[in-house]
């Protein structure tokens, strides 16, 4: 069997390099493309270096340069299928929701090529996001559904797809944590080298189009952040930056660091030893439940309700006010806070990487024009 696993972003990577390293130790026939969606040496190809995993087989120079969805979209279809026809694998591997997952999974499945897709069947029920288009799309052309949790089940099997297509494995973040925070605790120097003490400040993401392609929602945010009391590191996303300065906006709170894109390892170490995280990422809403770090989502939903459920993570949106109260509320009741670090683990026992493989390699059946294999 040859298998593709087919990433474009740096959460794709992360959540990807479990099902990597599995695939190396099994000495399974595969290789990696990379669409390119993202690719700069801070934001990707850092990335494979520290995380000690190959360099893709196949590099597609899409980028950021695409002004529509579709234009980018389709841009990537036609490089998928290109590397498809000319290297034909057996099953191609997807994982989440960006417009790479939705271009690997057309290609794959106009090709008659299986397509499973990791992280199936989350939803926030919210489709003015792009995302949770690219989420159902994919999973209703997939023929391999591994879903995180039974609650992502329960959403796959209520929009009619065959259960038999759908395996609970957990979810590879849990894997990708727990392994690479053995080389983070090894290779990284970050807290020493900003001055920072452990639970001694907050850490800040917000990139997601929803929030700052929005004038009015990226004005709330930047007007919470000048408003944070508490000191502060904000590795700013390149759109994030450029759509601040295209609103006319400023950040000017000396409680806040603000820094270029950090190496994963840099940023896992970041997250687990902060007093608090306040994002819009769905990644790192599970980063920081695995890491039992509190989380406040800058948003009016998530497609990861079990960090709520669980207690770890509370959907604050962009009021300033509410972020700001939800904010202080933690950080000065001490019970509160403990409350939320020791929620649990909502994803998994570590072991999602190898029960996708076991699936693919063994159980269930895949199928494909050169071949047919049956449990």
């Amino acid at each position: 069997m040859k298998v593709a696993v087919v990433v474009g972003t740096r959460p794709e990577i992360i959540k990807m390099s479990p099902i990597i390293r599995e695939l190396e130790r099994r000495e399974v026939d595969y290789y990696i493309l990379h669409t390119g969606q993202h690719y700069s040496y801070n934001m990707d190809r850092l990335f494979f270096e520290e995380l000690e995993l190959p360099e893709p087989e196949y590099k597609l120079d899409v980028g950021t340069r695409f002004h529509t969805q579709g234009s980018q979209t389709g841009e990537m279809i036609k490089g998928i299928e290109k590397v498809f026809m000319a290297d034909m694998p057996d099953i191609v591997l997807v994982q989440g929701d960006t417009n790479t997952v939705l271009a690997g999974a057309v290609s794959a499945s106009k090709l008659h090529i299986s397509v499973g897709h990791v992280e199936a069947g989350l939803r926030s029920f919210d489709r003015r996001m792009p995302e949770e288009i690219n989420r159902i799309l994919a999973d209703h052309i997939s023929d391999y559904l591994f879903a995180p949790t039974e609650e992502a089940k329960n959403n796959l099997v209520n929009e009619g797809i065959d259960g038999e297509k759908i395996y609970v494995v957990g979810n590879t973040i849990v894997d990708a944590v727990q392994q690479n925070m053995d080389i983070a605790l090894r290779k990284s120097k970050i807290l020493r080298e900003m001055a920072l003490k452990k639970r001694d400040y907050i850490l800040i993401t917000a990139h997601r189009q929803e929030n700052v392609d929005d004038p009015a929602r990226l004005k709330k945010i930047v007007e919470m952040l000048n408003s944070i009391e508490y000191p502060a590191i904000f590795p700013m996303h390149p759109r994030t930056r450029k759509r601040i300065d295209e609103f006319g906006l400023k950040i000017d709170n000396p409680k806040i660091i603000i820094t270029e894109p950090l190496g994963y390892l840099d940023f896992l170490m970041l997250i687990s030893e902060a007093r608090l995280i306040l994002t819009d990422s769905g990644g790192i809403q599970e980063e920081s439940n695995i890491l039992h770090v509190p989380c406040l989502t800058l948003r009016d939903n998530t497609e990861r309700p079990e960090t709520v459920e669980a207690g770890s993570n509370i959907v604050v949106g962009v009021d300033p006010e509410n972020v700001l109260e939800t904010l202080h509320r933690i950080i000065e009741d001490k019970d509160m806070e403990e409350k939320m670090r020791s929620a649990p683990i909502m994803f998994g026992d570590g072991r999602s990487g190898e029960r996708i493989i076991n699936i693919i390699l063994g159980e269930g059946h895949v199928w494909h024009s050169r071949f047919y294999m049956e449990r």
